[in-house]
């Protein structure tokens, strides 16, 4: 789709392709709302704002739509495939060592590691996992609440590109 069909297709037709970019249901709204975006910068700076406003329970609610790093996501929905294409730079032999790394992370936080991944090699994506560990809670939370806004604008920026 491109900004022009975006900014005309009904609201029931374009709300599940948001929540693909993220499953928080305020943000779709509110990117929803903002239409008509006279521009593709007009569209990310509303989707970056919305992102923002992340609440606890919104962001724990959109992590049950993402696997785990290093993990493949099954199926041919959406955000499966966006999901395998994010994760492109980890490579096979990466995967075990994020596996176990996974682990302590969900036993430290009770959450799956969410990281913008794009760009990002099993190495880079491991070393700040291994960061993270560190963080206490509620800066972890803002972290999260950050990644999954980077992930979310990138979503958006595909979906219009696509």
């Amino acid at each position: 789709m491109n900004l022009t069909e975006l900014n005309r297709m009904p609201d029931e037709e374009l709300e599940p392709a948001l929540l693909a970019c993220c499953d928080v249901p305020s943000w779709a709204a509110a990117v929803r709302e903002g239409r008509p975006y006279e521009s593709l910068d007009a569209l990310v700076a509303t989707a970056d704002d919305a992102a923002r406003w992340f609440s606890r329970p919104e962001v724990e609610r959109a992590l049950a739509a993402h696997p785990r790093i290093g993990e493949r996501a099954q199926g041919d929905r959406t955000e499966a495939a966006w999901s395998r294409q994010e994760q492109g730079g980890v490579a096979d032999d990466d995967r075990s060592r994020l596996v176990e790394a996974n682990r302590a992370y969900e036993e430290r936080f009770g959450q799956v590691f969410l990281i913008c991944a794009t760009g990002l090699s099993g190495d880079e994506i491991l070393a700040a996992l291994r960061r993270r560990l560190d963080n206490d809670d509620e800066t972890e939370a803002d972290v999260v609440a950050d990644e999954l806004g980077k992930i979310a604008v990138l979503r958006l920026r595909k979906l219009v590109a696509s």
